[in-house]
């Protein structure tokens, strides 16, 4: 598993359900300020992770065992930052790409998401090698 690619997974995921929840989220008395920069407490953020992340759920018993200090484990998934702010980069990002670019062929910019690793390249779906009939 690639790191980097689960930071970005993380990031990506807790973006979008940030904004799909914010109407409440920014209501609760969760709000913290760590290194700097304010965000739902670290608790909070992998509560959440943990039920739309199934990778996530697998690691956390390892991840804690280096560190069981939620803010440290926060900022080494790379999720140390202000969800406002960064919502608001990636707006600003959209609109800069949007004002370069034709209006006919201008595409929705959302961040992109890595595939699944598929270690042994045989497919998602596909049935075991001793099902398989000649086609």
């Amino acid at each position: 598993m690639n790191i980097d690619q689960l930071r970005r997974s993380l990031k990506d995921r807790w973006l979008d359900y940030y904004q799909e929840n914010r109407s409440w989220i920014t209501r609760l008395s969760i709000w913290v300020s760590c290194e700097g920069k304010r965000r739902p407490s670290s608790s909070f953020i992998l509560g959440a992770l943990s039920t739309i992340e199934p990778r996530l759920v697998d690691l956390l018993p390892l991840i804690v065992d280096l560190s069981n200090h939620p803010d440290r484990i926060i900022v080494a998934l790379g999720l140390n930052f202000d969800p406002e702010q960064e919502l608001a980069h990636l707006k600003q990002l959209k609109a800069e790409s949007q004002r370069y670019l034709p209006a006919s062929s201008v595409a929705e910019i959302k961040p992109r998401r890595p595939a699944e690793v598929d270690e042994a390249c045989e497919g998602r779906d596909r049935t075991s090698k001793n099902d398989r009939s000649p086609r």
